[in-house]
Order: C-alpha cells, then structure tokens, then sequence
C-alpha cells in the first residue's frame, strides 16, 4: 500500500504531486526547492544558502517518512550554474558526509 507523506516542516507541493510516500518500505521524494516551508517564499542569498534550504527540507520529509539523510541510496541535483559545484558540494557534504553520502548525479540547468 503507499503511505502519502505531507509534513508542514518542507513546502508543500506547488503541483499535483505529494512531497513523498512510502511503499514497500521504501521513501520515494519528490525534488526540493529552497523555499521556506511557512511563506513558500525562495530562501534569500546564494547557492550556500539554497542549497542547506533545499536539504533542510529534504531531511523533513525524510524523517515524517520514518527515514533519514543516512538512508537516502541516490540524489540527483540540479544547479544553474556548474561554477557554484564547489560552494554546494561543500554544503551538500556537511548533510550527507564526505565518503558515506549517497550516489549521486549533479546536472545544470537552465530555464
């Protein structure tokens, strides 16, 4: 059976979809923007701060699912610009740890 998870500690969905669920015992999540959860405004300054929003928010739904940063198997991240790889590597690791982390794609984007 799949468990819809929805907590008011992350954003909530800005589309027809749920934060997370989980099935089979497994938490699937949707992508995490850095916006602050209460005002669903986007975090103020720069990829530091928006990427620790963006986990913050990740770690939330993780833990309303029963499960942690420590669980997570994959991530993949989304930048806009690959010059700022270094200043969200050096965030995304005080989450996930240096070597223990998660395997993980990172791609730019653009609009």
């Amino acid at each position: 059976m799949k468990v819809i998870i929805n907590t008011d500690k992350a954003p909530s969905a800005i589309g027809p979809y749920s934060q997370g669920f989980i099935f089979n015992g497994l938490v699937f999540t949707s992508g995490q923007l850095p916006l602050y959860p209460k005002t669903m405004n986007l975090t103020e300054g720069g990829i530091k701060e928006q990427t620790w929003q963006a986990l913050l928010n990740l770690k939330f739904v993780l833990e309303m699912g029963g499960a942690s940063l420590e669980t997570v198997l994959k991530t993949t991240c989304f930048l806009k610009n690959m010059n700022d790889f270094n200043a969200f590597n050096e965030v995304y690791e005080t989450f996930f740890g240096k070597i223990n982390g998660p395997a993980r794609s990172c791609i730019q984007v653009e609009k």
